[in-house]
């Protein structure tokens, strides 16, 4: 879908000689004449780019730029044009975050240059912070087995059909990574990839996470509106609760929804993946989910295998899982012996391929010497006793060690905060809704307490 830019001008001849010469490059244009228009178009959607002239009879570019800066942030890239405009001006609207400033009267060829220039500056922003939010996450599905081979063609194929693709399989098979894997590889892929935790946009403050919200003269875009002209991949579908699946099924069948605070439908055009580690139609069945819902998700389904029944793609995962943690991360060198790696190959992988990738870091981390034997791999398979680690060691793995007296509070409150939900996730066997009943909080705050511990819930 081409870029959709907002020109924000007061002079109609100008507004409308750059909205002609934009839409004859294919882009969509949208006009506002003073600020107030500018707040309205906003609440219609997010554009891609804003072209701000700054001097307006009600309010300046610059107060708008202000105005976006200490609420939410800008909306999108902003582009400042100005026939009066001076270094310091110039200065101030970079302080706050325009992108560019250009000067009246305009010139057609370096205004296209510039708005090209904003377009693929904010492309590469967005891809690079998606790259360090999942650093974490397979580039692609790893393995060379028939059964993976096959399901990557699968992927393909239903990656050319803009439907709806429900993900099933166990926790940590990699759902989220074929997820990952079909946005890559449809006709969205220039588009963003959102992701959402289902339990996360439950509760009260769900529908201003998922739909944005127009109050105190402010719009904050939500989750769904960030995947216009995307993905929105909603992970472990299942811990919906019932509102929750009202709303979302509301909007993604219409294709427009309400702001919390707003008048104006807001339309949005996304594709939905969604995966779940339990039987959805089970949970129908037993009231849990909604039915319309269920066959909205699930007309095209994946199912990802557990990796007890693709063993054989042990040696690319421990492959690819070396080189990732020692050259990216700068773990320590070290060879699994054969012994070790046939111990990886018959195990059984109740954790998957998340289990797998930790265990493989683990071992890297706590080891004391080059080849990682088959009874080192045993011991911390928990198939025989093993040593006990130093409290240093017992850190790194996760083992719950004594808090140092020598932090300041916050650092040490926030050590504890860590080390007390990581205990409880293992203890809910990372479910957030059961680690929800054992801490006594609301969920859609453990989420966000999670996120900023860099806690992953997943890895439980």
């Amino acid at each position: 879908m081409s870029a959709r830019i907002l020109v924000v001008d007061d002079e109609p001849d100008i507004r409308s000689l750059v909205q002609e010469i934009l839409e004859d490059e294919g882009y969509r244009v949208q006009a506002a004449e003073h600020a107030e228009a500018t707040r309205q178009a906003l609440r219609q959607g997010r554009p891609d780019l804003i072209l701000l002239d700054i001097w307006m009879p009600d309010t300046d570019g610059i107060s708008l730029l202000k105005e976006w800066s200490e609420g939410e942030g800008l909306p999108c890239p902003v582009v400042m044009m100005s026939g009066h405009g001076t270094v310091e001006t110039a200065v101030e609207a970079t302080r706050l975050g325009a992108y560019d400033f250009i000067e009246k009267p305009l010139s057609l060829a370096k205004l296209l240059l510039v708005v090209e220039r904003a377009l693929q500056a904010d492309r590469l922003a967005r891809e690079n912070r998606g790259l360090r939010e999942r650093v974490d996450a397979v580039v692609d599905p790893v393995g060379n087995s028939r059964r993976m081979v096959a399901l990557r063609e699968q992927a393909r194929r239903i990656a050319g059909h803009d439907t709806w693709v429900l993900i099933t399989g166990e926790a940590g098979s990699g759902k989220r990574t074929f997820a990952h894997y079909l946005h890559r590889h449809s006709a969205r892929r220039e588009g963003p990839f959102v992701e959402v935790a289902a339990g996360s946009i439950a509760g009260a403050s769900s529908a201003r996470e998922l739909f944005g919200s127009e109050e105190g003269g402010r719009v904050v875009y939500g989750r769904l509106e960030q995947a216009n002209a995307g993905t929105l991949f909603i992970d472990e579908v299942a811990d919906l609760d019932m509102p929750a699946q009202v709303r979302l099924l509301s909007a993604l069948t219409s294709q427009q929804f309400h702001r919390v605070g707003g008048a104006e439908p807001v339309e949005v055009d996304v594709r939905v993946l969604a995966a779940t580690r339990v039987d959805l139609a089970a949970e129908v069945r037993a009231g849990r989910f909604r039915e319309d819902l269920y066959y909205h998700l699930n007309v095209v389904p994946l199912a990802v295998p557990p990796l007890r029944e693709h063993a054989e793609d042990v040696p690319d995962l421990l492959a690819f899982y070396l080189d990732r943690l020692q050259e990216r991360e700068g773990l320590p060198v070290r060879r699994f012996s054969p012994g070790a790696e046939e111990a990886l190959r018959r195990y059984q992988w109740p954790g998957n391929v998340r289990e797998f990738k930790n265990l493989v870091q683990r071992l890297l981390i706590l080891g004391e010497n080059g080849e990682i034997s088959v009874t080192e791999v045993e011991a911390a398979l928990g198939l025989r006793a093993a040593p006990q680690p130093t409290p240093e060691q017992g850190a790194q793995a996760g083992t719950p060690a004594p808090l140092p007296f020598d932090r300041p509070l916050r650092e040490a409150r926030e050590a504890f905060e860590k080390l007390y939900l990581q205990h409880q996730l293992r203890e809910a066997g990372g479910s957030v809704g059961e680690l929800a009943k054992l801490t006594g909080m609301e969920r859609t705050h453990l989420y966000r307490k999670l996120k900023a511990l860099g806690i992953d819930p997943s890895d439980y």
